[in-house]
């Protein structure tokens, strides 16, 4: 509660005088016919007086102004913050909320309660009212409106916040891509902060869809947002608000060489603290400062928000020669600087140049060497301020930085954040600035609650860990990206870029699947579909233990195999076009001479049915109930867990083991580029698994079990129990279209290389081919 020790008018630069009320010996109100009149009597015969507007309760502010002198004249810092705590909580009792400001007569209340909206540097108490309509906030002090009034209908997102490390925060925004919200609230309980959340949000269904870290993680990964966009998301989802300068944004240096166009690597941390850091008594930190403070966002916002360092600076300017001066020298003293380790906030990625250019003419001092504080020195590369911030978010946007970006995540947001990982990366910094660290309520002490408090709020806070495992790497295509600070682009794109824009535009377009025709030769469900390289001949499975042949052409079946008298559980057709490989419960893999339609070769090893089979890099690979997988030959057999990524080099050991699902795993394959791994299961859950770091990175539920798929690595069309297809947006986690299909569960699906033709089989022992209709 700085302010409520000083009175100061912040309307003029250089710096006003200000007045501590612990130095006035006297303070005296008179009513005068045009306006109150305060006079204070300083140390000294220093006598100062002031002329009020007209208040409607002006016997309350010199009554709240004498109780402040009282308390700024006790010794203990404790007292003062308890009776000023008191007096608060008295005038918040003795008031409500005025609901002569209720937009209409016919608007019903919901619930009312005291609140602090929170401001940089300040919280303003006051009673918020939530109706059937809208949302008020009244200030007690009037300030800086009578009455905020937010409409219900226009918000689009709320967030929980943690307050000083305390679940008491809640954000409003009425815009889905503004930098500030709205309204920042602080409650005074939890409880009160979630019922409101909730009111609120039963508003929101039909608005917005609540995101995950993780579906953010997957649009980044594919493209769909940008490295800005991405770590605006994270910011907003680890409690970072641009209303709470103890909790701002954090965005990362992405160039190294201020002197010359050139990219450099994210920072990295020393590793000389190690030694002391283990030879340090519990608890145990390497840095005494913080990347993220009050004092650090104000050392950047200095030239557009002077009156928030001079609040935080008791009415004065930080020294010349501290200030942000050169963002050269900036960077410099982070990398080679012992206790300096500032990162940056969203402003220097942003359109708004201003924070750069002392406009306002601010007198910011004199540095030791002579010179002026005044615009920021930009690097010679950049012509102005503007075309700074233009090439420095090119260099955001640029390969090399999404190609690392996640390192830095990691640090920040992620696995490193905390405990062994965050020891080996040299990345541990003070416990006061961790959630969970301390709980200051449980303090008894009162000198000591306000000092933990007073520290959290201006050292530093550490943002929400956001991820438990590596995060992945963004898949940049090289082809796509442009030059960071030239701005050429590549002008050639290669046949696979063809063949990549068609299926995206096929899949774009597979809301549009129709039937083409449905054929019953199976007398059991269909368990396998697999396609010859013309496209002439169709094979499928089934439990019936027959592979059967589907000429296109004649529109009829001309051949039946079978292999065993039990069932057959898949099909894939070989590269070389004629052989087709199916697989069998009874623990054999069979293959089949399409040219000779006879049984080729049949291979023994498994010790359960054989569930599934792959052909890859000239090899193939067998599944089996057995718990093994093998590939012949030489057979090289390894326990697998549910769900296990493989490495195909010598020894086939197991890179990962997810345990994402809770019952049995139906399919499960990989993106086209084989970054990520989809799963389907009992639990009805789809799953999308990065296969470099084992995180999900994305997790649906659907109203019933899939069995099926093919995916594109956003899009996923898919059959289910009820014999229905879904095509999934795996980016906005929405079913985009459901068409009817088989009369029961559809257990098998092939689609083309051009995603133009899909055949599917179901347990109602039906084939049926399906072409996209553009």
């Amino acid at each position: 509660h700085r302010e409520s020790f000083l009175i100061q008018t912040l309307m003029t630069f250089p710096p006003p005088p200000q007045i501590p009320l612990r130095d006035c010996k006297k303070i005296e109100f008179v009513e005068k016919e045009s306006n109150p009149v305060l006079f204070f009597t300083c140390q000294g015969t220093r006598k100062l007086t002031f002329q009020l507007e007209v208040w409607s309760k002006t016997e309350d502010v010199v009554q709240t102004l004498l109780q402040l002198h009282r308390a700024s004249c006790l010794e203990r810092l404790g007292d003062q913050t308890a009776m000023i705590a008191a007096n608060l909580q008295s005038r918040l009792a003795r008031t409500s909320f005025d609901k002569n400001c209720f937009q209409s007569v016919a608007e019903k209340p919901h619930m009312e309660c005291a609140v602090e909206m929170v401001m940089p540097l300040v919280s303003n108490p006051g009673h918020v009212c939530i109706t059937d309509e809208n949302l008020y906030f009244q200030p007690l002090n009037g300030y800086p409106e009578n009455v905020i009034l937010i409409r219900l209908h226009r918000i689009r997102r709320i967030y929980k916040r943690r307050h000083s490390l305390r679940p008491l925060g809640l954000e409003v925004f009425c815009t889905e891509n503004d930098f500030c919200s709205d309204i920042y609230l602080k409650f005074y309980s939890t409880a009160d902060r979630d019922e409101i959340y909730y009111y609120i949000a039963s508003f929101l269904e039909n608005h917005v869809t609540e995101h995950t870290a993780e579906s953010y993680m997957l649009q980044w990964q594919r493209g769909h947002l940008s490295n800005y966009q991405y770590l605006l998301h994270l910011n907003n989802l680890a409690d970072r608000s641009c209303n709470d300068l103890s909790q701002y944004p954090v965005f990362p240096w992405v160039l190294e060489d201020y002197s010359s166009p050139q990219l450099g690597a994210l920072r990295p941390r020393s590793s000389e603290p190690g030694a002391r850091y283990r030879g340090m008594p519990e608890p145990r930190f390497l840095y005494g400062s913080h990347y993220s403070s009050p004092g650090y966002v104000l050392f950047y916002l200095v030239r557009i928000a002077p009156e928030h360092m001079l609040c935080l600076q008791n009415g004065r300017y930080d020294h010349a020669d501290r200030m942000f001066t050169s963002i050269g020298e900036t960077w410099k003293n982070c990398l080679e600087g012992a206790t300096d380790f500032k990162e940056l906030i969203p402003e220097f990625y942003g359109e708004d140049s201003s924070f750069l250019e002392n406009r306002l003419n601010l007198d910011l001092g004199r540095k030791q060497n002579g010179k002026l504080v005044g615009d920021v020195i930009l690097p010679p590369w950049a012509a102005d301020a503007s075309d700074f911030l233009q090439k420095h978010k090119k260099a955001l946007e640029s390969q090399f930085v999404s190609e690392h970006l996640h390192q830095w995540i990691d640090l920040v947001f992620g696995f490193k954040q905390r405990g062994s990982e965050a020891v080996a990366a040299h990345n541990v910094f003070h416990p006061l600035t961790y959630e969970g660290s301390i709980d200051c309520d449980s303090i008894e002490d009162t000198d000591q609650r306000i000092a933990m408090l007073t520290q959290i709020l201006e050292f530093g806070q550490t943002p929400t860990q956001l991820f438990t495992s590596p995060h992945p790497q963004r898949i940049t295509p090289r082809s796509a990206f442009q030059n960071v600070l030239a701005g050429s682009q590549s002008e050639d794109l290669s046949f696979e870029d063809l063949t990549e824009e068609s299926r995206t535009l096929s899949w774009a377009d597979m809301g549009s699947l129709t039937m083409v025709s449905s054929h019953r030769v199976h007398k059991e469900a269909v368990t396998g579909v697999a396609v010859t390289r013309d496209g002439d001949a169709v094979f499928s499975t089934s439990q019936d233990s027959t592979l059967k042949m589907f000429s296109k052409d004649l529109a009829a079946f001309q051949r039946s195999m079978s292999f065993s008298n039990m069932a057959l559980s898949s099909c894939l057709m070989l590269a070389d076009g004629k052989t087709v490989v199916c697989s069998s419960w009874d623990n054999n893999v069979y293959f089949y001479s399409v040219p000779f339609g006879r049984r080729q070769d049949t291979l023994m090893g498994h010790d359960d049915a054989v569930s599934e089979l792959c052909w890859f890099d000239e090899r193939l690979y067998t599944a089996s109930w057995d718990s093994t997988v093998k590939v012949p030959p030489p057979p090289a057999g390894a326990s697998a867990p549910p769900l296990a990524v493989w490495s195909t080099t010598p020894g086939y050991a197991a890179l990962q083991q997810v345990h994402c699902h809770s019952g049995n795993i139906h399919r499960a394959a990989f993106s086209p580029d084989s970054r990520h791994v989809l799963s389907v299961g009992a639990d009805c859950c789809m799953k999308v698994t990065d296969v470099q770091t084992g995180m999900v990175t994305s997790s649906l539920r659907a109203e019933e079990e899939q069995r099926c798929f093919c995916w594109d690595g956003s899009s996923v069309l898919c059959g289910g129990r009820s014999g229905d297809l879904l095509l999934w947006d795996l980016l906005s986690s929405t079913v985009t279209k459901r068409i009817p299909a088989h009369s029961g569960a559809v257990t098998a699906m092939w689609m083309s290389d051009l995603c133009t033709t899909v055949i599917t089989g179901g347990e109602d022992r039906q084939i049926i081919f399906w072409k996209l209709q553009s």
